[in-house]
């Protein structure tokens, strides 16, 4: 039996799918930017639903893209609570240019290989496009697992890559819960860095 609102959604083209993900998505960046722990619980949830939309869709490497998400988040939780000195809860910190470095070379190898291989797979949209927001999402997720600060400046530029291309792909409403994670990766930023100060101020007083 179907839903009415759901039948409304379908006929708008989306779904309940996309919907329920999109909830937990912005409840799951929404806690990100506050530092809470349940971050990462209803993150799970939400990739698990982008997975099974993402593939329905024809995005491939962003389907892939969500299984190692849910990776990342059982290893963000774990490294939330006990990654700091001492297993103690992790601080946020500023990336080194040295992490930089790896990452960047990382991010340019894995988009031409995610790129070239997926670009050759039936029913692939965007293919280059998609890997690489697919690997810049990959670098901003592992740096929010460290509580790196810059993680918020790499989001709100692959959220805005991300809008035109849901938009492009027909999915309104998942290019319209992008936008809002470009907000809260803006207020994530702000509130990051308000936290980095706090700590830096008590450890020279």
């Amino acid at each position: 039996m179907s839903l009415p609102f759901c039948d409304w959604l379908t006929a708008h083209g989306s779904s309940c799918l996309e919907a329920v993900a999109v909830i937990f998505g912005i409840v799951s960046v929404y806690l990100s930017t506050r530092e809470n722990i349940w971050s990462w619980p209803t993150a799970l949830i939400n990739v698990s639903l982008f997975s099974a939309l993402f593939l329905r869709s024809g995005l491939y490497s962003d389907t892939g893209l969500q299984v190692v998400y849910f990776v990342l988040s059982l290893y963000g939780w774990y490294e939330w609570l006990y990654g700091g000195a001492g297993r103690t809860a992790i601080a946020v910190s500023r990336t080194t240019n040295k992490t930089w470095a790896v990452v960047g070379a990382l991010a340019v190898i894995v988009w031409g290989l995610l790129g070239t291989i997926t670009s050759r797979l039936p029913g692939t949209a965007l293919p280059y496009v998609d890997a690489a927001t697919t690997t810049v999402s990959l670098i901003a997720q592992w740096m929010m697992t460290r509580k790196l600060l810059e993680n918020w400046l790499i989001w709100i530029a692959v959220d805005v890559i991300y809008v035109g291309m849901f938009i492009f792909k027909g999915l309104y409403l998942t290019a319209f819960n992008y936008g809002i994670y470009l907000v809260l990766a803006v207020l994530g930023y702000l509130t990051w860095k308000r936290s980095l100060e706090t700590i830096s101020s008590s450890a020279s007083s």
